[in-house]
């Protein structure tokens, strides 16, 4: 089949509201710093009324990703449950506006479509307390075959492990993938994640994937040890390749016994790191589909994320495309 789509992004379909707030704050409603923290309706509906002057983006990490895709120039495609409701009906708009193919049927009864409520702190770490409602609800009869088929690379968040449905749907995807020579790609998505379900990462990070995307604590959670360093020796030398993000320090990414360097893009002023991996998987899968070396794949990964967390929220502001004529 022609693969007509460069990534196919599969994730929790969820709606952003992003706000600020102060590490009290965090501490009195139980929201653990810097991390992703499930909540239930009845949370949501508590905390709402404390997000002040907040701003409502459609987000979810695979979201994130395959929007930036889009936008450097890419097509993407999404496969993601929300219910019909105002909020999803906003989320699927939002997608479609920005090119992205999004075809997943809406639940009709259930719970609500997915909310994230992102609250940064003066040091602009984002700490999130998230009501998956209606996006684990997704299953393997969502997943769109032929999608997959005309997809280069489907890219899949980590996140998607905890329900059991959605597990199954992603099992499907990478079989789909792995039989219509589509690349797969996995972002650890949070360390609470891999500690989770570290032996079913390992084997999908062994067996699975070909391209793998995580943050320093996700790596070094995943292979249990004490350093960037061991962990990266961890990673087995498969012929895939492992893309870590360091923050402030740029991201190294590894291939079997190659490894690259690549310094960090210095940001004027970072206002909030929410999107900042999601955007650079954005950067990297764009300039590895387009044949880039892995230098200005990661180049490019770094452009990106340096794009967002000069501002609140995890869809960017800025064209995109201009960061292309860095690295051409």
């Amino acid at each position: 089949m022609i693969k007509t789509t460069d990534v196919t992004a599969i994730g929790n379909a969820i709606v952003d509201v992003v706000t600020t707030a102060d590490d009290d704050f965090l501490t009195d409603h139980g929201i653990e710093k810097g991390a992703m923290t499930l909540i239930n309706a009845e949370q949501l509906q508590s905390l709402l009324p404390k997000t002040h002057q907040a701003k409502i983006i459609s987000g979810g990490s695979a979201a994130n990703t395959i929007v930036a895709i889009s936008m450097l120039g890419g097509s993407g495609a999404y496969i993601g449950k929300v219910k019909n409701d105002v909020a999803g009906n906003a989320f699927k708009r939002d997608l479609k506006d920005l090119g992205v193919s999004y075809t997943t049927a809406s639940n009709s009864s259930g719970p609500a479509t997915a909310q994230c409520l992102v609250f940064v702190t003066e040091d602009a770490q984002r700490s999130m307390a998230t009501y998956l409602g209606a996006c684990v609800s997704l299953e393997p009869s969502d997943i769109d075959a032929k999608m997959i088929e005309a997809s280069k690379v489907i890219y899949l968040e980590g996140y998607l492990w905890d329900p059991p449905n959605a597990k199954e749907a992603i099992k499907k995807a990478i079989k789909l993938a792995h039989s219509t020579n589509c690349k797969v790609a996995l972002s650890l998505s949070d360390a609470f994640c891999v500690n989770r379900y570290r032996a079913e990462f390992l084997d999908l990070v062994s067996n699975q994937v070909d391209i793998l995307f995580a943050n320093e604590s996700e790596i070094i959670s995943l292979y249990q040890v004490d350093n960037i360093n061991g962990a990266l020796d961890a990673i087995p030398d498969n012929g895939s390749i492992a893309a870590i993000t360091l923050g402030e320090k740029g991201s190294i990414i590894k291939r079997s016994e190659e490894r690259w360097i690549i310094p960090a893009q210095k940001a004027p002023k970072i206002v909030d790191t929410t999107g900042a991996g999601d955007l650079y998987a954005a950067g990297f899968l764009y300039a590895f589909i387009n044949n880039y070396t892995m230098d200005n794949c990661g180049k490019l990964g770094g452009l990106a994320a340096s794009e967002i967390i000069q501002q609140y929220g995890a869809r960017t502001e800025t064209d995109l495309k201009s960061l292309l004529a860095s690295i051409e």
